[in-house]
């Protein structure tokens, strides 16, 4: 489809000011810069970045986005309509928005009655001039004026006539866009459209839509608003904001570009979506939800032994969409419920090659008691491929595990921790030991001990990631406890699994994979050609 024919969807952002409105985070100035520059690179096209006149933060964003050269969006200033009684030009709100110079402007107002009677406590005519007044005075000033016309659904149920009063006094104030608000989030998708489509209609303007997900609806009133003639959306990167949220762009979009037909980006952006996202919750310092649709790890994992077998002969039998149109990827979860196909995925995803004298079913067999023991390796790829390349022919692994020794103690400066480990290295055993002040470290400094002095490459392996989850609580202090370690090498991060009543070993196993894999699977084929001949020639040994 050529874009020219498609119709444009003008996206704004506002994760940096209603996705700030989150609870648990906190964006710092620098914060709001990083996820800026990153959605002007993606092509969104308004970036609503903060309310200059309610905090230094957001003043000292305006400032610097000044000296910012940016290729694709706008930045935004957001703001609310004159206080009553006060003329918008002895607005000190009013003043700020026109002293951060950015080109275009948000404005909120009221166009619910309970709003305006309750809340704003004016006269309905005071109210409507409000909006009109505010926002004549930003656009003298030069400015392109949004007008948010805050709980528009809820007002217009309990009086359209009001509402639209409300939206006619933006227009003649000069907004030449007016978004509608779902604010309480609880407006469903075909009275969205409707009354979407009333307005444009009623208003000879750019329409908008602004949804909240309290109900779980957001992306869906945001499309329906869309359906009914609504050209300008706003939305946060996974769905930040109050409450439960706000519409997310991370789903809207493709769903908008991919499936319904609308440009709201560049074709060659949409890819990365996935990065985008992922960015975002990094920089905003919370996990993603790895179920979210389109950029979440798991939205095109398969697990199911049937859905794999399937997706081996056609890969559109249990995928709405092709994975790298978003920049993300089809994964296969190897678990109890797998079947051979499986674990055949697995190989062929992580790239793989199994000698024909490897037994599946057998590998698959062992995978299955172990889960039932209370391993869990659709997070722990890394031990998945250890169990298929100890079945290869000709495999040595770098070393084996003889005995290990921790000690816990209460010591006068605290408590300490001693592990002992007695290691097989290429025929040369090692005994080595190791003091922290938890377990787990201390096993992991004896085990390092021992293998660095025959593969020095390890030195740049660490562990980055260490989680215990308790299985059956049921059990108390006998209850089997399951360990997953993330380890990283240059690029390259891995995970690995443990599993037993003692915590300890169940550490110990997920360390001893971790290691084995790092030597035989990352170092010989990332390191330098030092260390590939080292550890080459040290596991062929």
């Amino acid at each position: 489809m050529v874009q020219e024919q498609r119709l444009q969807i003008e996206i704004f952002d506002t994760t940096l000011r209603d996705g700030a409105q989150t609870e648990g985070i906190s964006f710092s100035c620098e914060d709001k810069i990083r996820i800026a520059r990153r959605l002007d690179r993606f092509g969104i096209a308004l970036i609503e970045a903060g309310w200059p006149g309610s905090n230094p933060k957001d003043a000292e964003f305006f400032h610097r986005s000044q000296g910012i050269d940016w290729k694709n969006s706008q930045i935004v200033a957001f703001g609310a309509t004159r206080r009553k009684g006060l003329a918008a030009a002895d607005d000190e709100n009013l003043q700020r928005l026109v002293e951060v110079n950015t080109s275009v402007c948000t404005l909120v107002g009221k166009t619910w009655t309970l709003h305006v009677d309750d809340v704003l406590r004016v006269s309905r005519d005071e109210n409507l001039r409000m909006i009109e007044e505010s926002i004549s005075f930003l656009q003298s000033h030069g400015r392109r004026i949004i007008f948010d016309a805050e709980h528009f659904f809820d007002g217009y149920a309990a009086d359209s006539v009001y509402a639209l009063e409300a939206l006619q006094a933006a227009v003649r104030g000069g907004a030449d866009t007016l978004t509608l608000c779902d604010t309480n989030g609880g407006s469903l998708p075909w009275i969205v459209e409707d009354v979407v489509a009333r307005v444009v209609e009623a208003c000879g303007v750019r329409i908008g839509i602004h949804c909240h997900n309290d109900g779980e609806l957001a992306v869906a009133n945001s499309m329906a608003a869309v359906r009914g003639g609504a050209r300008h959306l706003q939305g946060t990167i996974n769905g930040l904001g109050e409450r439960c949220g706000n519409t997310n762009l991370c789903s809207v979009i493709p769903n908008l570009q991919l499936k319904m037909g609308y440009h709201c980006v560049a074709d060659e952006a949409i890819v990365d979506l996935f990065d985008l996202a992922h960015y975002a919750a990094e920089v905003a310092n919370v996990a993603l939800d790895e179920q979210r649709a389109y950029v979440g790890k798991s939205a095109f994992a398969h697990k199911g032994g049937i859905h794999v077998a399937a997706m081996r002969r056609n890969a559109t039998s249990y995928q709405h969409i092709e994975p790298e149109l978003v920049g993300n990827k089809m994964r296969v979860v190897v678990s109890e419920l797998s079947g051979r196909g499986n674990l055949h995925s697995k190989v062929e995803e992580l790239g793989l090659t199994i000698d024909d004298g490897v037994q599946v079913d057998e590998v698959l067999g062992r995978i299955k008691a172990k889960e039932a023991e209370g391993f869990a390796f659709e997070a722990a790829e890394a031990s998945i491929v250890l169990m298929l390349a100890r079945e290869s022919k000709g495999y040595k692994a770098p070393f084996s595990a003889i005995e290990h020794t921790v000690f816990v103690e209460n010591r006068s400066v605290g408590v300490r921790s001693q592990a002992m480990v007695k290691l097989d290295v290429a025929g040369q055993i090692y005994h080595t030991a190791g003091e922290a002040i938890g377990p787990v470290e201390a096993l992991d400094i004896a085990l390092r001990a021992a293998l660095l002095p025959r593969f020095s490459a390890l030195e740049n392996v660490s562990l980055v990631d260490y989680k215990v989850r308790i299985l059956d609580a049921k059990h108390s202090t006998r209850a089997i406890t399951r360990v997953l370690i993330d380890s990283h090498y240059g690029e390259k991060t891995w995970s690995t699994v443990g599993a037993s009543s003692n915590v300890i070993e169940a550490s110990w196993m997920a360390l001893l994979d971790s290691y084995e894999y790092g030597l035989t699977q990352v170092i010989s084929l990332l390191g330098d050609k030092n260390e590939k001949l080292s550890v080459v020639e040290e596991v062929r040994a």
